[in-house]
This record gives structure tokens, sequence and C-alpha cells, in this order.
């Protein structure tokens, strides 16, 4: 995700009141946030689900749309997303 950098701050904490529901979705195992170091307006998600249905109830979920509002106005650019073994 490349964040507008006034929105860095708002980002991450949107992403810090999420993080535990997030982990508290059936399915999640782990769910982490990290920045380029290089280039502070990067930031990745990398979550860990245990299989891709639960993936998918995440991102049908309330939470994931209603979180997915807060932080989209938030990006300088389209976010992208990949699903990886």
């Amino acid at each position: 995700m490349n964040l507008k950098k006034d929105k860095i701050d708002s980002f991450k904490s949107v992403f810090e009141m999420a993080k535990p529901k997030i982990i508290s979705m059936q399915g999640c195992l782990q769910v982490d946030l990290h920045q380029d170091i290089k280039n502070p307006e990067i930031f990745f998600t990398i979550s860990h689900w245990a299989n891709e249905a639960a993936l998918e109830n995440y991102r049908n979920s309330d939470l994931f749309i209603t979180t997915w509002k807060q932080v989209k106005p938030l990006f300088k650019e389209k976010a992208e997303a990949w699903s990886l073994s």
C-alpha cells in the first residue's frame, strides 16, 4: 500500500485498532504490518490464514468492509493484494 505522507499516522492507528479484531476472526493465525525502510510511505500487511475460505470470510466481513472504508482514502495509489502459498 502506498500511503499519502500526511496519512501514515492515521493508517497506523486504524491498523492497531483493527489488528486484535482481525486476529480474533476464525481462521486468522497472524497479522502484521510492515513499513518499507527506504520509502516510509509504503506498507505491507501480511496475514496468515488457516485456509482460503477463512480469508474469504474475512474479506466479506463487516470488519473488513468498515476498516477498508477508513483506510482507502489514505492511499496515494490503488492498493494491491496477493495470496501466496
